[in-house]
């Protein structure tokens, strides 16, 4: 072997490795962004379904103890509903609404996620101004994804319209900036469920007594979760984007 087939096979060797690093540093990358994207969810699920076990010593299930804990609040006039759509506080229908497990259920997951719903009603009650940014933020959002995506989709149609690529660029960032509205509001809300509950219903169920001593620790997990909702809507919303963005690169 003379030194330029040598040099040759050494070049080679080189790339195989830089490329096999790049391939590695790739993977971890993927890796890292689904723990972050898919972690709060998966971890916020698991909490909710390891206490939702029906528990006989608690006297009523999750509905009951919401409408019991707004009418001792002096908020009669807040509805409590079973809801297909997950569990919620809808300020502009006044109303709880929580899943039909945690609705009639009497598990610890059923009763925490009720008091937290309810947490959401007295920050409306109590004119908590987070409360209602997020509330128009979210109708904000709702409008300006559907604008975005009608413009990532009608970036290829105009740009061959018009024929300059200046157009197709504005109305990508125009769609990008719409569609990115959602993930913004998603995490600047946050402190609003964080605020549900460690700030109301945390101390309601503690200093009510609604649940034990021990069941305390679980109960400021379940509320984690409950709060942590959130952040894995944001974090989809997120995903949801590069979902666009892998779409306009083909």
């Amino acid at each position: 072997m003379d030194f330029v087939d040598y040099h040759k096979l050494l070049s080679r060797s080189q790339f195989t490795i830089n490329h096999s690093h790049t391939t590695m540093h790739i993977l971890i990358f993927i890796a890292l962004l689904a723990a972050i994207i898919f972690g709060p969810q998966l971890w916020a699920k698991r909490i909710l379904t390891k206490y939702s076990r029906s528990r006989d010593d608690f006297p009523g299930t999750g509905g009951e103890l919401a409408r019991h804990l707004l009418d001792r609040l002096k908020m009669p006039h807040i509805k409590v509903e079973m809801t297909d759509l997950g569990d919620h506080y809808d300020p502009i229908e006044k109303t709880v609404r929580l899943s039909q497990d945690n609705w009639s259920g009497k598990s610890l997951t059923a009763v925490v996620t009720a008091a937290h719903e309810v947490g959401h009603a007295m920050q409306d009650y109590m004119g908590y101004q987070p409360l209602h940014a997020r509330t128009k933020l979210i109708a904000i959002a709702q409008m300006a994804e559907k604008i975005g995506a009608g413009l990532m989709i009608m970036i290829p149609v105009i740009t061959v319209l018009v024929r300059l690529p200046a157009a197709g660029v504005l109305m990508f960032l125009g769609g990008m900036a719409s569609l990115g509205t959602s993930v913004v509001v998603h995490f600047v809300t946050l402190p609003v469920e964080w605020d549900a509950s460690f700030r109301r219903a945390l101390p309601i169920l503690e200093k009510g007594e609604y649940i034990s001593a021990k069941d305390q620790r679980a109960a400021r997990r379940i509320l984690t979760a409950c709060a942590l909702t959130y952040v894995a809507s944001s974090l989809t919303s997120l995903l949801n984007l590069w979902r666009w963005i892998a779409i306009l690169r083909r």
